[in-house]
């Protein structure tokens, strides 16, 4: 995972697809969009998402694995294009298959997300959740 994140951070998109399973199931906003099916889908979503973005900031604070999950808790802080900066706190899941994702839920707050891009401040108890230490 912390491989992952350094593709990401990169932005070697082919590098993150490459640690995916050809059927990946990605739940980017679990319980708020449907799910990205397969590479292709999770290529489109990746592109568009390195379009808007300039910097990547993304940090994992704490995580267990139990067979084959790993649950992670940290934040996705990128700076926009636009100037935004944009911290979403995050738990996940994500299911392996051998050394591949097969599967990742990301449980996020889309309106935390939203009043960011639109400018608001972040409130003080967000920016305590985030401001801990990354492993």
């Amino acid at each position: 995972m912390k491989a992952l994140i350094a593709d990401w951070t990169r932005g070697d998109i082919d590098a993150v697809l490459a640690r995916m399973t050809d059927d990946v199931v990605w739940h980017y906003a679990a319980a708020v969009a449907p799910p990205l099916i397969g590479k292709v889908k999770a290529r489109r979503f990746l592109e568009r998402f390195k379009g808007e973005i300039a910097q990547v900031r993304w940090r994992m604070f704490d995580h267990a694995e139990s067979g084959d999950r790993l649950f992670a808790e940290g934040v996705d802080e990128y700076v926009a294009k636009d100037g935004a900066v944009v911290a979403a706190p995050y738990a996940a899941v994500i299911e392996f298959r051998g050394d591949l994702i097969c599967g990742w839920r990301d449980y996020v707050d889309i309106g935390v997300i939203e009043a960011q891009k639109a400018g608001e401040p972040r409130s003080a108890w967000l920016t305590a959740l985030i401001d801990r230490p990354a492993l």
